[in-house]
Protein backbone atom coordinates (compact mmCIF):
# COMPACT_ATOMS: atom_id res chain seq x y z
CA UNK A 1 0.00 0.00 0.00
CA UNK A 2 1.29 3.46 -0.94
CA UNK A 3 -0.54 6.40 0.58
CA UNK A 4 0.08 10.11 0.97
CA UNK A 5 0.04 12.09 4.21
CA UNK A 6 -3.54 13.32 4.72
CA UNK A 7 -2.93 14.92 8.13
CA UNK A 8 -3.88 17.29 9.52
CA UNK A 9 -7.43 17.13 8.16
CA UNK A 10 -8.27 20.50 6.60
CA UNK A 11 -11.23 22.50 7.91
CA UNK A 12 -14.59 22.07 6.23
CA UNK A 13 -16.43 24.98 4.59
CA UNK A 14 -18.67 25.72 7.58
CA UNK A 15 -15.65 26.04 9.90
CA UNK A 16 -13.73 28.16 7.39
CA UNK A 17 -16.64 30.53 6.86
CA UNK A 18 -16.99 31.01 10.59
CA UNK A 19 -13.31 31.95 10.75
CA UNK A 20 -13.59 34.29 7.78
CA UNK A 21 -16.51 35.99 9.51
CA UNK A 22 -14.60 36.43 12.79
CA UNK A 23 -11.41 37.51 11.01
CA UNK A 24 -9.41 34.62 12.47
CA UNK A 25 -8.72 33.20 8.97
CA UNK A 26 -7.62 34.91 5.79
CA UNK A 27 -9.10 33.70 2.46
CA UNK A 28 -5.79 34.45 0.73
CA UNK A 29 -3.77 32.36 3.18
CA UNK A 30 -6.35 29.57 2.93
CA UNK A 31 -6.20 29.62 -0.86
CA UNK A 32 -2.41 29.64 -0.85
CA UNK A 33 -2.37 26.63 1.47
CA UNK A 34 -4.62 24.72 -0.92
CA UNK A 35 -2.53 25.68 -3.94
CA UNK A 36 0.61 24.59 -2.07
CA UNK A 37 -1.06 21.28 -1.30
CA UNK A 38 -1.84 20.82 -4.99
CA UNK A 39 1.80 21.56 -5.82
CA UNK A 40 2.91 18.94 -3.28
CA UNK A 41 0.41 16.16 -3.93
CA UNK A 42 -0.94 16.35 -7.44
CA UNK A 43 2.22 15.03 -9.08
CA UNK A 44 1.28 11.74 -7.39
CA UNK A 45 -2.53 11.88 -7.47
CA UNK A 46 -3.08 13.52 -10.87
CA UNK A 47 -6.45 14.82 -9.69
CA UNK A 48 -6.41 18.20 -11.46
CA UNK A 49 -6.74 18.41 -15.22
CA UNK A 50 -6.33 22.21 -15.19
CA UNK A 51 -5.78 24.97 -12.63
CA UNK A 52 -7.22 28.47 -12.41
CA UNK A 53 -4.66 31.23 -12.80
CA UNK A 54 -6.75 33.78 -10.90
CA UNK A 55 -7.50 31.86 -7.71
CA UNK A 56 -5.36 34.12 -5.52
CA UNK A 57 -6.83 37.25 -7.08
CA UNK A 58 -10.30 35.95 -6.32
CA UNK A 59 -9.24 35.16 -2.77
CA UNK A 60 -7.96 38.74 -2.32
CA UNK A 61 -11.32 40.05 -3.45
CA UNK A 62 -13.05 37.72 -0.98
CA UNK A 63 -10.76 38.93 1.81
CA UNK A 64 -11.72 42.54 1.06
CA UNK A 65 -15.42 41.70 1.13
CA UNK A 66 -15.14 39.91 4.47
CA UNK A 67 -13.16 42.83 5.94
CA UNK A 68 -15.99 45.16 4.92
CA UNK A 69 -18.63 42.81 6.30
CA UNK A 70 -20.12 42.27 2.85
CA UNK A 71 -19.48 38.68 1.70
CA UNK A 72 -20.70 37.84 -1.78
CA UNK A 73 -22.70 34.89 -0.52
CA UNK A 74 -22.75 31.87 1.77
CA UNK A 75 -19.57 30.35 0.25
CA UNK A 76 -17.43 33.46 -0.15
CA UNK A 77 -13.75 32.56 -0.36
CA UNK A 78 -14.20 28.76 -0.19
CA UNK A 79 -11.83 26.91 -2.60
CA UNK A 80 -13.69 24.30 -4.67
CA UNK A 81 -12.81 21.93 -7.48
CA UNK A 82 -15.22 21.32 -10.37
CA UNK A 83 -15.42 18.12 -12.37
CA UNK A 84 -14.00 18.50 -15.87
CA UNK A 85 -17.28 17.73 -17.63
CA UNK A 86 -18.86 20.88 -16.16
CA UNK A 87 -18.40 24.16 -18.03
CA UNK A 88 -16.54 26.78 -16.03
CA UNK A 89 -15.54 30.15 -17.49
CA UNK A 90 -11.83 30.53 -18.20
CA UNK A 91 -10.98 26.83 -17.84
CA UNK A 92 -11.40 23.97 -20.31
CA UNK A 93 -14.32 21.61 -19.88
CA UNK A 94 -12.15 18.88 -21.32
CA UNK A 95 -14.22 15.82 -20.39
CA UNK A 96 -10.98 13.86 -20.78
CA UNK A 97 -10.85 14.81 -24.48
CA UNK A 98 -7.99 16.57 -26.28
CA UNK A 99 -10.22 18.58 -28.64
CA UNK A 100 -12.32 19.96 -25.79
CA UNK A 101 -9.18 20.74 -23.79
CA UNK A 102 -8.20 23.29 -26.45
CA UNK A 103 -11.48 25.19 -26.02
CA UNK A 104 -11.89 27.77 -23.25
CA UNK A 105 -15.52 28.60 -22.40
CA UNK A 106 -16.43 32.20 -21.70
CA UNK A 107 -19.33 31.47 -19.33
CA UNK A 108 -20.32 29.02 -16.58
CA UNK A 109 -23.03 26.45 -16.85
CA UNK A 110 -25.82 26.92 -14.34
CA UNK A 111 -24.60 24.88 -11.31
CA UNK A 112 -21.11 26.38 -11.57
CA UNK A 113 -22.62 29.85 -11.90
CA UNK A 114 -24.62 29.21 -8.72
CA UNK A 115 -21.43 28.35 -6.81
CA UNK A 116 -19.64 31.45 -8.07
CA UNK A 117 -22.60 33.68 -7.23
CA UNK A 118 -22.37 32.33 -3.67
CA UNK A 119 -18.69 33.37 -3.56
CA UNK A 120 -17.02 29.99 -4.04
CA UNK A 121 -13.68 30.11 -5.85
CA UNK A 122 -13.00 27.50 -8.54
CA UNK A 123 -9.30 26.70 -8.15
CA UNK A 124 -9.10 23.66 -10.49
CA UNK A 125 -10.94 21.15 -12.64
CA UNK A 126 -11.08 17.49 -11.60
CA UNK A 127 -9.94 14.76 -13.97
CA UNK A 128 -12.56 12.36 -15.35
CA UNK A 129 -12.59 9.40 -17.72
CA UNK A 130 -13.36 10.49 -21.25
CA UNK A 131 -17.07 11.34 -21.55
CA UNK A 132 -17.55 10.33 -17.88
CA UNK A 133 -18.98 6.93 -18.74
CA UNK A 134 -16.68 4.63 -16.74
CA UNK A 135 -16.14 3.76 -13.09
CA UNK A 136 -12.46 4.60 -12.89
CA UNK A 137 -10.54 7.77 -13.82
CA UNK A 138 -8.09 7.60 -16.70
CA UNK A 139 -7.92 9.08 -20.20
CA UNK A 140 -5.47 9.60 -23.05
CA UNK A 141 -5.28 13.37 -22.48
CA UNK A 142 -4.41 13.61 -18.77
CA UNK A 143 -3.64 10.08 -17.62
CA UNK A 144 -4.56 8.16 -14.48
CA UNK A 145 -5.92 9.60 -11.24
CA UNK A 146 -5.03 7.81 -8.00
CA UNK A 147 -6.63 7.25 -4.61
CA UNK A 148 -5.10 9.23 -1.71
CA UNK A 149 -5.64 6.27 0.64
CA UNK A 150 -3.59 3.98 -1.62
CA UNK A 151 -2.04 5.56 -4.67
CA UNK A 152 -1.75 2.19 -6.40
CA UNK A 153 -5.56 2.09 -6.54
CA UNK A 154 -8.32 4.03 -8.30
CA UNK A 155 -10.52 6.59 -6.52
CA UNK A 156 -13.31 5.33 -8.76
CA UNK A 157 -15.11 7.36 -11.36
CA UNK A 158 -16.21 9.24 -13.04
CA UNK A 159 -15.77 12.00 -10.43
CA UNK A 160 -12.37 10.57 -9.50
CA UNK A 161 -10.37 13.77 -9.80
CA UNK A 162 -12.79 15.69 -7.61
CA UNK A 163 -12.89 13.11 -4.81
CA UNK A 164 -9.12 12.63 -4.84
CA UNK A 165 -8.61 16.38 -4.50
CA UNK A 166 -11.17 16.86 -1.73
CA UNK A 167 -10.00 13.80 0.22
CA UNK A 168 -6.38 14.99 -0.03
CA UNK A 169 -7.22 18.52 1.12
CA UNK A 170 -6.43 20.15 -2.22
CA UNK A 171 -9.92 21.71 -2.21
CA UNK A 172 -12.46 22.22 0.55
CA UNK A 173 -15.30 20.73 -1.50
CA UNK A 174 -16.13 19.66 -5.01
CA UNK A 175 -18.84 19.72 -7.62
CA UNK A 176 -19.41 16.43 -9.44
CA UNK A 177 -21.89 14.69 -11.69
CA UNK A 178 -23.60 11.36 -11.19
CA UNK A 179 -25.04 9.57 -14.23
CA UNK A 180 -24.74 6.01 -12.94
CA UNK A 181 -23.06 6.34 -9.55
CA UNK A 182 -20.25 8.76 -10.41
CA UNK A 183 -20.57 10.80 -7.21
CA UNK A 184 -21.59 8.04 -4.81
CA UNK A 185 -19.06 5.32 -5.61
CA UNK A 186 -15.97 7.60 -5.68
CA UNK A 187 -17.12 9.33 -2.48
CA UNK A 188 -17.38 5.88 -0.89
CA UNK A 189 -13.85 5.00 -2.01
CA UNK A 190 -12.36 8.14 -0.44
CA UNK A 191 -14.26 8.57 2.84
CA UNK A 192 -16.36 11.51 1.65
CA UNK A 193 -19.97 12.65 1.63
CA UNK A 194 -21.73 12.95 -1.71
CA UNK A 195 -25.25 13.83 -2.81
CA UNK A 196 -26.80 12.78 -6.09
CA UNK A 197 -29.86 15.05 -6.28
CA UNK A 198 -33.06 13.70 -7.75
CA UNK A 199 -34.29 14.58 -11.21
CA UNK A 200 -34.81 18.34 -11.54
CA UNK A 201 -33.58 19.30 -8.05
CA UNK A 202 -30.51 21.13 -9.42
CA UNK A 203 -31.06 23.00 -12.67
CA UNK A 204 -28.79 22.18 -15.61
CA UNK A 205 -28.13 24.30 -18.67
CA UNK A 206 -25.40 25.83 -20.87
CA UNK A 207 -23.22 22.76 -20.47
CA UNK A 208 -21.84 19.92 -22.56
CA UNK A 209 -24.15 17.50 -24.39
CA UNK A 210 -25.73 14.79 -22.27
CA UNK A 211 -24.70 11.20 -22.99
CA UNK A 212 -26.96 9.46 -20.45
CA UNK A 213 -30.32 11.06 -21.23
CA UNK A 214 -31.46 12.90 -18.08
CA UNK A 215 -29.83 10.38 -15.72
CA UNK A 216 -26.89 12.66 -14.90
CA UNK A 217 -27.37 15.19 -12.11
CA UNK A 218 -24.96 17.67 -10.51
CA UNK A 219 -24.22 17.48 -6.80
CA UNK A 220 -21.73 18.32 -4.04
CA UNK A 221 -18.86 16.23 -2.67
CA UNK A 222 -17.62 17.23 0.78
CA UNK A 223 -15.77 16.17 3.92
CA UNK A 224 -18.76 16.83 6.21
CA UNK A 225 -22.52 16.40 6.13
CA UNK A 226 -23.09 20.04 7.06
CA UNK A 227 -21.06 21.17 4.04
CA UNK A 228 -23.19 18.88 1.87
CA UNK A 229 -26.37 20.65 3.03
CA UNK A 230 -24.80 24.10 2.66
CA UNK A 231 -23.68 23.55 -0.92
CA UNK A 232 -26.85 21.76 -1.99
CA UNK A 233 -28.87 24.74 -0.74
CA UNK A 234 -26.76 26.97 -3.00
CA UNK A 235 -27.16 24.66 -6.00
CA UNK A 236 -30.90 24.17 -5.50
CA UNK A 237 -31.38 27.88 -4.67
CA UNK A 238 -33.49 27.18 -1.62
CA UNK A 239 -33.13 26.51 2.07
CA UNK A 240 -32.77 22.96 3.36
CA UNK A 241 -35.25 21.87 6.03
CA UNK A 242 -33.56 19.99 8.88
CA UNK A 243 -36.40 17.91 10.32
CA UNK A 244 -35.00 14.52 11.36
CA UNK A 245 -37.52 11.88 12.34
CA UNK A 246 -37.60 8.10 12.77
CA UNK A 247 -37.54 6.47 9.36
CA UNK A 248 -38.61 3.16 7.90
CA UNK A 249 -35.57 1.89 5.99
CA UNK A 250 -35.23 -1.13 3.70
CA UNK A 251 -31.70 -2.60 3.92
CA UNK A 252 -30.70 -4.36 0.69
CA UNK A 253 -27.35 -6.13 0.97
CA UNK A 254 -27.35 -7.89 -2.43
CA UNK A 255 -29.03 -7.32 -5.77
CA UNK A 256 -30.28 -10.43 -7.58
CA UNK A 257 -27.61 -12.58 -5.93
CA UNK A 258 -24.73 -10.63 -7.48
CA UNK A 259 -21.42 -10.86 -5.58
CA UNK A 260 -20.41 -8.25 -3.03
CA UNK A 261 -17.10 -8.05 -1.18
CA UNK A 262 -17.21 -9.66 2.27
CA UNK A 263 -15.75 -6.64 4.10
CA UNK A 264 -18.33 -4.37 2.48
CA UNK A 265 -21.13 -6.72 3.60
CA UNK A 266 -19.79 -6.67 7.17
CA UNK A 267 -19.79 -2.87 7.24
CA UNK A 268 -23.25 -2.86 5.66
CA UNK A 269 -24.55 -4.93 8.58
CA UNK A 270 -22.84 -2.62 11.07
CA UNK A 271 -24.41 0.39 9.37
CA UNK A 272 -27.88 -1.13 9.60
CA UNK A 273 -27.37 -1.72 13.33
CA UNK A 274 -26.16 1.87 13.73
CA UNK A 275 -29.30 3.21 12.04
CA UNK A 276 -31.45 1.12 14.37
CA UNK A 277 -29.62 2.56 17.38
CA UNK A 278 -30.49 6.02 16.09
CA UNK A 279 -34.15 5.07 16.37
CA UNK A 280 -34.90 4.07 12.78
CA UNK A 281 -36.82 0.95 11.81
CA UNK A 282 -34.57 -1.12 9.55
CA UNK A 283 -36.01 -4.07 7.62
CA UNK A 284 -33.69 -6.39 5.71
CA UNK A 285 -34.96 -7.67 2.38
CA UNK A 286 -34.68 -7.72 -1.40
CA UNK A 287 -35.15 -4.68 -3.60
CA UNK A 288 -38.76 -5.00 -4.83
CA UNK A 289 -37.76 -4.14 -8.37
CA UNK A 290 -36.84 -6.10 -11.50
CA UNK A 291 -33.68 -4.45 -12.83
CA UNK A 292 -33.30 -6.87 -15.75
CA UNK A 293 -35.07 -4.67 -18.33
CA UNK A 294 -32.89 -1.66 -17.45
CA UNK A 295 -29.66 -3.65 -17.38
CA UNK A 296 -30.39 -5.02 -20.86
CA UNK A 297 -30.45 -1.51 -22.40
CA UNK A 298 -27.94 0.42 -20.25
CA UNK A 299 -25.05 -0.09 -22.68
CA UNK A 300 -27.30 0.75 -25.62
CA UNK A 301 -28.25 4.09 -24.04
CA UNK A 302 -24.59 5.03 -23.57
CA UNK A 303 -23.74 4.08 -27.15
CA UNK A 304 -26.64 6.09 -28.58
CA UNK A 305 -25.60 9.05 -26.44
CA UNK A 306 -22.04 8.89 -27.77
CA UNK A 307 -23.37 8.60 -31.33
CA UNK A 308 -25.39 11.77 -30.75
CA UNK A 309 -22.29 13.52 -29.41
CA UNK A 310 -20.33 12.41 -32.49
CA UNK A 311 -23.00 13.83 -34.77
CA UNK A 312 -23.05 17.14 -32.87
CA UNK A 313 -19.28 17.55 -32.61
CA UNK A 314 -17.33 15.30 -35.01
CA UNK A 315 -13.98 16.79 -34.01
CA UNK A 316 -14.43 15.74 -30.39
CA UNK A 317 -15.16 12.15 -31.36
CA UNK A 318 -12.35 12.14 -33.94
CA UNK A 319 -9.87 12.76 -31.12
CA UNK A 320 -11.51 10.36 -28.67
CA UNK A 321 -10.03 7.03 -27.58
CA UNK A 322 -10.74 4.23 -30.06
CA UNK A 323 -13.09 2.40 -27.67
CA UNK A 324 -15.41 5.40 -27.51
CA UNK A 325 -15.36 5.84 -31.27
CA UNK A 326 -16.36 2.18 -31.55
CA UNK A 327 -19.16 2.70 -29.05
CA UNK A 328 -20.41 5.70 -31.00
CA UNK A 329 -20.43 3.68 -34.21
CA UNK A 330 -22.49 0.96 -32.55
CA UNK A 331 -24.87 3.61 -31.24
CA UNK A 332 -25.28 5.12 -34.71
CA UNK A 333 -26.37 1.71 -35.99
CA UNK A 334 -29.31 1.65 -33.55
CA UNK A 335 -32.70 2.78 -34.84
CA UNK A 336 -35.46 4.91 -33.33
CA UNK A 337 -37.35 1.83 -32.20
CA UNK A 338 -34.37 0.71 -30.09
CA UNK A 339 -34.18 4.13 -28.42
CA UNK A 340 -37.95 4.19 -27.84
CA UNK A 341 -37.73 0.74 -26.29
CA UNK A 342 -35.03 1.94 -23.90
CA UNK A 343 -37.06 5.01 -22.97
CA UNK A 344 -40.14 2.88 -22.34
CA UNK A 345 -38.17 0.76 -19.87
CA UNK A 346 -36.94 3.88 -18.08
CA UNK A 347 -40.48 5.27 -17.82
CA UNK A 348 -41.72 1.95 -16.46
CA UNK A 349 -38.94 1.95 -13.86
CA UNK A 350 -39.85 5.46 -12.72
CA UNK A 351 -43.45 4.45 -12.27
CA UNK A 352 -42.44 1.30 -10.36
CA UNK A 353 -40.44 3.26 -7.74
CA UNK A 354 -43.13 5.87 -7.11
CA UNK A 355 -43.71 6.02 -3.35
CA UNK A 356 -40.64 3.84 -2.66
CA UNK A 357 -42.90 0.92 -1.64
CA UNK A 358 -43.84 2.66 1.60
CA UNK A 359 -40.26 3.07 2.82
CA UNK A 360 -38.65 6.39 3.66
CA UNK A 361 -35.24 5.25 2.40
CA UNK A 362 -33.33 2.30 0.95
CA UNK A 363 -29.90 1.39 2.39
CA UNK A 364 -27.37 -0.15 -0.01
CA UNK A 365 -23.59 -0.28 -0.40
CA UNK A 366 -22.20 2.34 -2.75
CA UNK A 367 -20.20 -0.35 -4.57
CA UNK A 368 -19.83 -4.12 -4.62
CA UNK A 369 -16.01 -4.08 -4.62
CA UNK A 370 -13.19 -2.15 -2.93
CA UNK A 371 -10.92 0.03 -5.10
CA UNK A 372 -8.81 -1.84 -7.67
CA UNK A 373 -5.56 -1.00 -9.53
CA UNK A 374 -5.72 2.58 -10.80
CA UNK A 375 -4.99 1.81 -14.47
CA UNK A 376 -7.57 -0.99 -14.67
CA UNK A 377 -11.08 -0.18 -15.92
CA UNK A 378 -12.93 -2.43 -13.47
CA UNK A 379 -12.34 -5.31 -11.04
CA UNK A 380 -12.67 -8.64 -12.80
CA UNK A 381 -13.34 -10.69 -9.67
CA UNK A 382 -15.55 -9.82 -6.68
CA UNK A 383 -15.75 -12.10 -3.63
CA UNK A 384 -14.22 -14.92 -5.71
CA UNK A 385 -16.67 -14.56 -8.61
CA UNK A 386 -15.81 -13.25 -12.10
CA UNK A 387 -17.73 -10.10 -13.03
CA UNK A 388 -18.15 -7.82 -16.04
CA UNK A 389 -17.50 -4.09 -16.46
CA UNK A 390 -20.38 -3.01 -14.22
CA UNK A 391 -20.13 -5.75 -11.61
CA UNK A 392 -18.82 -3.24 -9.07
CA UNK A 393 -21.49 -0.68 -9.99
CA UNK A 394 -24.68 -2.71 -9.57
CA UNK A 395 -26.05 -0.67 -6.67
CA UNK A 396 -26.09 2.77 -8.27
CA UNK A 397 -27.25 3.01 -11.90
CA UNK A 398 -30.89 2.11 -11.27
CA UNK A 399 -31.16 5.12 -8.94
CA UNK A 400 -30.17 7.46 -11.78
CA UNK A 401 -32.60 5.91 -14.24
CA UNK A 402 -35.36 6.16 -11.62
CA UNK A 403 -34.60 9.85 -11.02
CA UNK A 404 -34.25 9.39 -7.24
CA UNK A 405 -31.91 11.25 -4.86
CA UNK A 406 -29.05 9.33 -3.25
CA UNK A 407 -26.74 10.11 -0.34
CA UNK A 408 -23.27 8.54 -0.08
CA UNK A 409 -21.69 8.58 3.36
CA UNK A 410 -18.53 7.13 4.96
CA UNK A 411 -19.42 3.99 6.88
CA UNK A 412 -16.09 2.55 8.02
CA UNK A 413 -12.84 1.05 6.75
CA UNK A 414 -11.98 -2.42 5.54
CA UNK A 415 -9.13 -4.65 6.68
CA UNK A 416 -6.69 -2.75 4.45
CA UNK A 417 -7.65 0.60 5.98
CA UNK A 418 -9.55 1.72 2.87
CA UNK A 419 -12.76 3.74 3.29
CA UNK A 420 -16.06 1.98 2.65
CA UNK A 421 -19.16 3.95 1.72
CA UNK A 422 -22.86 3.25 2.01
CA UNK A 423 -25.77 5.01 0.37
CA UNK A 424 -29.32 5.90 1.26
CA UNK A 425 -31.90 6.41 -1.48
CA UNK A 426 -35.09 8.43 -0.95
CA UNK A 427 -38.23 9.05 -2.97
CA UNK A 428 -38.42 11.95 -5.43
CA UNK A 429 -38.06 15.22 -3.54
CA UNK A 430 -36.36 13.49 -0.60
CA UNK A 431 -33.08 15.44 -0.60
CA UNK A 432 -33.90 17.23 2.67
CA UNK A 433 -34.70 13.93 4.39
CA UNK A 434 -31.34 12.52 3.29
CA UNK A 435 -29.41 15.62 4.33
CA UNK A 436 -31.04 15.66 7.77
CA UNK A 437 -30.15 12.00 8.24
CA UNK A 438 -26.61 12.73 7.01
CA UNK A 439 -26.05 15.31 9.73
CA UNK A 440 -27.29 12.85 12.35
CA UNK A 441 -24.89 10.20 11.03
CA UNK A 442 -22.00 12.69 10.94
CA UNK A 443 -22.58 13.83 14.50
CA UNK A 444 -22.75 10.21 15.67
CA UNK A 445 -19.45 9.38 13.92
CA UNK A 446 -17.69 12.40 15.42
CA UNK A 447 -18.87 11.72 19.00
Amino acid sequence: MSRIDLAPPPADAVALLKRFRSGSADPVAVMQAHLDRIDRLDAVLNACSSRAGDALDQARAARDRWRHGAPAGPLDGVPVIVKDNLVSAGLPAAWGNAALYRRIPAADERPVAALRAAGAIVLAKGNTPEFAVEGYTDNLTFGTTRNPFDTDLTPGGSSGGVVAAVAAGMAVAGLGTDGGGSIRRPAGYTGLWGLKPGLGAVARGAGLPQVLLDFETVGPITRSARDLALIFAVLAKRSVRDNPRPLRILAVERLDGAPCDAAIRTIFDQTAVGLERLGHRVEHGALPLDLGPLNEVWGRIVEIGLAHLAAQDPQVMAEAAPKYRDMAQRGAAQDAVALYDALSRVFALREAVRGLWGYDAILLPTAAAPPWPAHQAFPRVIDGHPVGPRGHAIYTGWVNAAGLPGLAFPAGTDGAGLPVGMQLIADRGGEDLLLALAQTLDRRARN
